[in-house]
């Protein structure tokens, strides 16, 4: 029997999420870390200092974010080979997209000639793993920045700004929001979202797997993505929340 309208196989509503959850350090060594889970979907996002730029940054009192993205051997059902000399365009792609995403809401000249280095390895992939990886990067790198200030590191908080990141497609006509991988895999359009907290689009990336989609089905979705991503904003600040009184 088909799911209705309104139901999904998870039992979701068409707007619904995912179950969202941070676990807290994982890694002892990084400046920040942390696993965020979003249904099925885990990533391990961490953060990491260097007093240092690129060559092409030195000498402007700016500092860097730099980001790395893998999906780790055990994270799929067949296992993935690592990748060494040569990333995959899918992997160039994502890592691009979630420093670019990051970097949106950094004041450079705040962080210091100092380099943030941001990675995000997925442990589990069920569909969103790079809108995950932005969601979980975001939190990380918060508390990233409010250890360094708290050390002396930094005179002001450097992360201006606040992003998320969620998909919305598609399926067999049906605007779905935070598609798993059974729904990922058939939808006709894909679509993921990026967002700042003041409501700005900071990155689309769409694509039709099957028949073109039109301009008002476009608004759809993004009407369908600006709710859920305000969810996770407010998830967001929740984690950072949970944490801050943990170690206050």
């Amino acid at each position: 029997m088909a799911n209705s309208p309104q139901q999904r196989a998870d039992g979701r509503q068409a707007n619904a999420l995912r179950p969202f959850e941070v676990s807290w350090n994982p890694m002892g060594f990084a400046l920040s870390s942390l696993i965020v889970r979003t249904g099925k979907t885990a990533v391990l996002c961490s953060v990491c200092l260097e007093e240092s730029v690129p060559r092409w940054r030195q000498g402007q009192g700016k500092g860097w974010l730099s980001a790395e993205y893998r999906l780790l051997p055990g994270s799929t059902p067949q296992r993935q080979n690592r990748e060494l000399l040569k990333l995959s365009g899918r992997t160039q792609e994502i890592q691009r997209l979630i420093g670019r995403s990051l970097r949106a809401v950094m004041d450079m000249e705040a962080l210091g000639e100092r380099t943030l280095l941001v990675d995000c390895d997925v442990i589990q992939a069920d569909a969103g793993t790079r809108t995950a990886a932005i969601t979980g990067a975001w939190i990380a790198l918060k508390r990233a920045c409010e250890i360094l200030l708290e050390q002396g590191h930094l005179n002001q908080q450097p992360l201006i700004g606040q992003v998320a990141a969620v998909s919305v497609g598609l399926v067999k006509g049906l605007p779905l929001l935070d598609l798993d991988y059974s729904e990922d895999s058939r939808a006709d359009v894909d679509l993921n979202v990026v967002m700042a907290a003041d409501g700005n689009l900071l990155e689309l990336q769409g694509t039709a797997e099957g028949a073109p989609f039109s301009r008002s089905q476009l608004n759809e979705l993004l009407d369908l993505a600006e709710p859920g991503l305000q969810q996770l904003h407010n998830a967001q600040d929740q984690a950072i929340d949970q944490q801050a009184s943990k170690t206050s």
